[in-house]
């Protein structure tokens, strides 16, 4: 068969359930869709002029992004992050990306400080505070890449997705932005100057940092400080 005209690259364009989880997913990290709402499936489909068949595949991946849970005759609900899985998955983060660090710091570049210096300017500069949690995730996957550690870097990714809703509450609160930057400055600085434990215990204390601030600022949670951290300065 030979054809003429330019045919549409179709695998190239986004496939309903993929557009209409990327929708769903900043509505829920954004907090349009607060925890425990139910996600109607019809009013979804009606949105975007589907069949339900999109809307669930789309709600089954957020679902494996631990986003929203279904329920036994609720459907589709809005997932929340209770007060002991919030500081478990701190916890998880703290180790995988101490160790992580440890691994990643001995192989660094010139390049690869280039690289961190530059995502750190893109996270400071940004006004648009919807962009902030991503930002701070290519920030974070600059530091981390030189460990060769695809699969340990997947697994952080999935806890940073589950968090973005909380980070970005917590990078608008008590200076939250600044005090990140200047946190990762720091962080830049030692592993620029080879100091494997000390970039492993600064990103330690970032991170409990902003698990200090979240329990500090988010109602109905109390006071919490993990396990050999320092966070010294911050309100």
């Amino acid at each position: 068969m030979s054809l003429k005209s330019k045919v549409p690259d179709i695998g190239a364009t986004p496939s309903a359930s993929i557009i209409i989880s990327r929708y769903l997913r900043e509505a829920i990290v954004s907090g349009d869709l607060p925890e425990n709402e139910p996600v109607r499936q019809e009013q979804i489909a009606q949105m975007f002029n589907v069949s339900k068949i999109p809307v669930r595949e789309a709600l089954k991946t957020l679902e494996a992004e631990g986003l929203v849970v279904f329920y036994r005759n609720r459907g589709a609900v809005v997932a929340s992050i209770s007060e002991p899985e919030l500081a478990q998955m701190f916890e998880v983060r703290i180790l995988l990306e101490s160790s992580i660090m440890r691994l990643s710091v001995p192989n660094m570049t010139a390049q690869n400080f280039k690289k961190i210096a530059a995502a750190c300017d893109r996270f400071i500069m940004e006004d648009d505070a919807s962009r902030w949690a991503e930002l701070n995730w290519e920030l974070h996957l600059a530091m981390y890449e030189s460990a060769n550690r695809p699969f340990m870097i997947n697994m952080i990714k999935s806890i940073h997705d589950k968090l973005e809703r909380y980070l970005r509450v917590q990078l608008t609160v008590a200076d939250g932005l600044i005090q990140a930057d200047k946190e990762h400055r720091k962080i830049l600085e030692a592993c620029k100057n080879g100091d494997t434990e000390g970039a492993a215990e600064l990103i330690t204390n970032h991170i409990a940092g902003v698990c200090q601030d979240l329990y500090s600022h988010l109602p109905g949670f109390g006071n919490f400080e993990l396990p050999n951290a320092k966070t010294e300065g911050r309100q």
